[in-house]
């Protein structure tokens, strides 16, 4: 009985670490509303595996930006957290707001 008990301890640990070493994904986009115009530049988490474009990164943003009233234009890129710093300024008040 112990040994059943170590042995599923041990693969929780293992499955526990094994996911924390799962990468961010974050997509930057571009959207807009209408009447009147505006545009906004953003960031987004994605979390999409693998890291890369796709039609799925698209319709997650999409969506989220959709639920402020905004359409989506386009993905512009698709990166993991080690580009995210340096697009925090451009996307201002729209960095992961969605």
């Amino acid at each position: 009985m112990r040994y059943i008990v170590i042995s599923l301890l041990a693969g929780c640990l293992a499955l526990g670490s094994a996911t924390g070493a799962i990468a961010e994904c974050f997509a930057d986009y571009k959207a807009k509303q209408e009447d009147p115009l505006r545009l906004h530049y953003g960031v987004v988490e994605v979390n999409v595996q693998p890291c890369e474009m796709s039609g799925a990164v698209s319709d997650k943003v999409s969506q989220r930006v959709a639920a402020g009233g905004w359409m989506l234009l386009q993905v512009v890129s698709v990166f993991d957290e080690t580009g995210l710093e340096a697009k925090k300024r451009d996307a201002g008040e729209f960095y992961l707001r969605y």
